[in-house]
């Protein structure tokens, strides 16, 4: 007890004391304890106040009660942090609320019950813990930060003798004077809890209470960036849980952004640039005073900062990022690699030591401090306290854990902008070229800086930068916005010059993707704060004019470029579904966000794909693969979301599946293809026919739909049974007879590329089955002929080639003719092979014809190896952005030659 001179002096001061703690230390302490501790003391009291002034005593003596049974408890080892804030957060949520409940009943007795003017309901004040009490991280000589609000205005209901109306406004001012002074004025008991309103609206100069209108107008026209900061931690300790949601329906989207808001990190910056400048100002006037564990460099803030930016940044988007806990939002910051999970042990460590050490600090002496003490003695008592045998022990440690913190937080927070950022820029300048343009530059003055920077055509860019520069757009930006679109352009144009080729079709692109953006400050600031974003998507716009294009469309893709982990990692299926689900899982019923989110994951995954391939990572077919395994994910959860929102489906999982066909069928889709797919049921109830037939339009809008995000995908239901004038969905049986008794040729050449994709796993098997009896049934070889080359035929003169390029897709000797050729090929000979029928691509199953002696073994192996090209190059046109796949025939005449000859070996003359 000798440690804490508070404890001791309030052991002293009663012998039952000591005794009353080593009970209570004993204890689990929760709010039941608390209840029942209040309640013994309110009933041996005999205090001379009544009602609600009643609890004022008994509730200071139960919190002295309480601070010293957890001073007790962590110096012996009996209590962690997580305890010791959790007990000190419960405690003042039951203070509050205990409280809060006596005073409302007196004054409702006295005035009436406030009520709504617009609902004509029951209004009830709802107060706010903001900082630690919001977080649930209390500290043990801490003041509470609070807010008061209600949900309406109006006036009280007088409807009893003596009883005097009041505004709503009037009352609850009232109630809250009332409040603050049950908790914070000091009596010969001490006090419960300091309160601290300055977080409310307008601050010491605004109403002590505010109705939702109030609040909502005040954060919308007023609000501040650090107001975002505070109310990440707002937490209503009282109210009615339909007033608590509309509030954060209010308070929401002030808080947290749609979009990725990287904007906080500046706002941020110049917030902790203050608080440093403050404390700095207070440590040269007491310079005894210098480690403030709280507000100093290194300290506790600046953990909560790095912990709240994220949340700033990303919350608007990811629901679980809103947790009002520093440490839980730590560990979701590594659960999602948002930072390593080494970097935030380490945070979590240097957090749990300064934390402790600050409750060392405040056991003294009860007192809200968050410096190291003046004098050596007490020095020594706080460092012993926290387990170091001297002073000197406990600064080398503490200045550790700042060292470390002070690290990260400059990783974070450095200005990009004021030139300290070497690091980030040391790979991207060419041959440390500085480029310091202005938006008021000469086209001379333009071209002299491109010329220096190594430009090859100067007039052409010069052109295209001073266009950039004079554009209506640019002029019309708000100063910050230009100032930062201004720095990128010259980050970028030496980073550009120092390209080998490609330098202006690369700065049109990029350029052409500034002008697009530049009225969402979020991503000029999130270029501006990581550079080396800037240098990757160079580098990609450099590769590709389909990645410009698709990221000019889709900039939130800009995320992707920040981590070379998540943008190298090979896709984890299993994985992508279910963080896929738990997504959708965050916003049930709201179908605009569910469409959004399957939006976002597909484009951030597809972005991810996009990356590898352009730095030679994929091959085409390994790209294909993973397209299609992604298309089929997107598939199964859109299935089940739409299911959802059928509101009279009649079973909780739909007997209903999709088949995918084509490309997607066959595994070889690419970035833009459509999916091909057919709706089957089987199930029996009288509704079903119906409600199937709405979840596939449904699905078909969810996925075809443009929404704020884009589109999904495009889709392609033609080759349902009967085409376009056949049903939407299809019962399997009917599938089955179609099937069998009405298909034409042609149906059953794309059934050699169609496989079960999403949905009721059963009729998928059933499916396949049918599928293989199918592509096994005896054909007659020359009517099979007749079919295949008559179909081949209409194509061909539905896709005419007025150009000298050879088109890889459609022209004779291409894919197209490939394709025709296996098809045929399962359809003549499955009936005495049956892996024919595997679903297994074109290149796989030519090889199989071949080794089967079917068709000449070298020649299917030539023309696999002219598929493989065919689709290489196909790839490679797309990513260029030419809308058709050409080229000069003398690039392909060899393979072509031999598709060709094999079509003759197979088909004759």
């Amino acid at each position: 007890m000798t440690a804490s001179r508070f404890l001791a002096r309030w052991a002293n001061a009663d012998a039952a004391r000591p005794a009353q703690l080593a009970a209570f230390s004993q204890l689990s302490l929760n709010r039941a304890v608390f209840e029942r501790v209040l309640q013994n003391d309110i009933s041996t009291a005999r205090a001379p106040e009544s009602g609600a002034a009643a609890l004022n005593g008994p509730m200071r003596r139960l919190r002295n009660l309480i601070v010293c049974t957890l001073i007790e408890r962590d110096l012996s080892g009996k209590a962690d942090l997580a305890e010791v804030v959790r007990t000190m957060s419960e405690f003042a949520d039951f203070a509050v609320q205990t409280h809060l409940a006596a005073l409302m009943q007196e004054l409702t007795a006295l005035y009436g019950m406030p009520i709504g003017e617009e609902s004509g309901s029951e209004q009830e004040m709802i107060v706010l813990g903001m900082g630690k009490l919001g977080g649930g991280e209390l500290n043990v000589s801490s003041d509470i930060d609070l807010i008061f609000v209600y949900p309406e205005d109006g006036d009280t209901r007088a409807d009893q003798p003596g009883q005097r109306s009041l505004s709503n406004h009037e009352f609850f001012i009232r109630l809250g004077k009332k409040l603050i002074a049950a908790l914070s004025e000091i009596t010969a008991d001490g006090f419960t809890f300091r309160v601290d309103m300055a977080l409310r609206p307008n601050g010491g100069s605004g109403p002590l209470v505010a109705s939702h209108n109030m609040v909502e107008e005040y954060l919308i026209r007023q609000g501040r960036e650090w107001e975002r900061y505070a109310w990440t931690k707002a937490r209503a300790l009282t109210g009615k849980d339909s007033d608590i949601a509309a509030l954060e329906a209010i308070s929401r989207p002030f808080i947290y952004r749609r979009y990725l808001d990287f904007g906080s990190i500046d706002a941020l910056r110049s917030m902790h640039a203050q608080i440093r400048a403050e404390v700095k100002r207070q440590e040269s006037l007491h310079p005894e005073r210098s480690n403030n564990v709280k507000l100093g460099r290194g300290g506790i803030r600046e953990i909560e900062f790095t912990s709240q930016v994220f949340q700033l940044i990303r919350g608007g988007r990811d629901p679980e990022l809103r947790d009002r806990s520093t440490r839980v939002t730590l560990r979701t910051l590594a659960d999602k690699n948002l930072l390593e999970p080494d970097v935030v042990a380490q945070l979590l460590e240097a957090y749990t030591f300064l934390r402790n050490l600050e409750h060392r600090l405040q056991y003294l002496e009860d007192a809200q401090t968050h410096t190291l003490p003046v004098n050596d003695s007490d020095q020594l008592i706080v460092a012993q306290m926290i387990g170091y045998p001297d002073v000197a022990a406990l600064l080398a440690e503490l200045e550790r854990h700042r060292r470390i913190v002070a690290g990260q937080f400059d990783t974070i927070f450095s200005d990009k902008q004021g030139g300290n950022n070497t690091d980030d820029r040391a790979d991207s300048e060419g041959d440390g070229a500085v480029c310091e343009l202005n938006d008021g530059e000469s086209a001379d003055s333009i071209a002299d800086t491109l010329t220096l920077l190594g430009y090859d055509d100067v007039e052409g860019a010069t052109q295209r930068v001073l266009a950039t520069l004079q554009s209506p757009r640019l002029q019309s930006l708000p100063e910050a916005s230009r100032t930062r679109l201004m720095t990128l352009i010259n980050a970028a144009l030496p980073i550009i010059g120092a390209m080998p080729d490609k330098r202006l079709p690369t700065l049109r692109r990029l350029l052409d993707f500034f002008e697009a953006i530049a009225r969402r400050a979020a991503y000029l600031a999130l270029l501006t704060e990581y550079p080396h974003a800037l240098t990757r998507l160079i580098r990609m716009m450099a590769a590709s004019d389909w990645a410009a294009q698709y990221l000019t469309q889709h900039p939130i893709l800009l995320d992707e470029l920040l981590d070379d982990r998540n943008l190298k990692a090979p896709p984890d299926w299993p994985a992508f579904a279910q963080d896929c689900q738990r997504q959708l899982d965050t916003a049930p019923g709201d179908t605009e966000r569910q469409m959004d989110i399957l939006r976002e994951v597909h484009h951030a995954q597809l972005f991810r794909l996009l990356a590898q391939d352009l730095e030679g990572d994929l091959s085409v077919e390994h790209l294909a693969d993973h397209l299609s395994a992604l298309a089929d994910i997107l598939v199964a959860a859109t299935i089940q979301a739409v299911w959802q929102t059928v509101a009279n489906r009649h079973r909780d999982v739909p007997q209903f599946t999709v088949i995918a066909y084509g490309k997607l069928g066959g595994k070889e889709l690419g970035y833009v293809s459509d999916l091909d797919v057919v709706f089957l049921y089987d199930d029996d109830d009288q509704e079903a026919p119906g409600l199937y037939a709405k979840l596939a339009q449904r699905f078909i809008t969810w996925m075809t739909s443009h929404t704020p995000a884009g589109t999904l995908f495009d889709i392609d239901i033609a080759l349902r049974p009967d085409g376009a004038s056949g049903l939407l969905v299809s019962s399997f049986a009917t599938f089955e007879k179609y099937q069998r008794t009405s298909a034409w040729v042609w149906e059953h050449q794309a059934l050699t590329r169609a496989r079960y994709c999403a949905g009721d796993t059963g009729i998928g098997n059933r499916f396949e089955a049918l599928r293989e009896d199918l592509l096994r049934q005896e054909r007659d070889p020359q009517k099979l002929t007749q079919e295949v080359l008559g179909m081949r035929m209409k194509m061909h003169q539905a896709h005419p080639n007025p150009s000298t390029l050879f088109d890889l897709k459609h022209d004779d000797g291409g894919m197209i003719d490939i394709e025709f050729l296996v098809q045929f090929l399962v359809l003549r000979y499955a009936s005495q092979y049956q892996q024919l029928t595997g679903d297994i691509g074109n290149i796989a199953l030519l090889k199989l014809c071949g080794s089967l002696a079917l068709i000449d073994a070298a020649l299917a192996d030539e023309v696999a190896n002219a598929y493989r090209l065919f689709r290489k190059l196909q790839h490679q046109i797309r990513l260029r952005g030419e809308e058709r796949a050409r080229t000069p025939i003398e690039r392909v005449q060899k393979e072509t030659d031999s598709v060709k000859r094999l079509w003759l070996e197979v088909f004759g003359g």
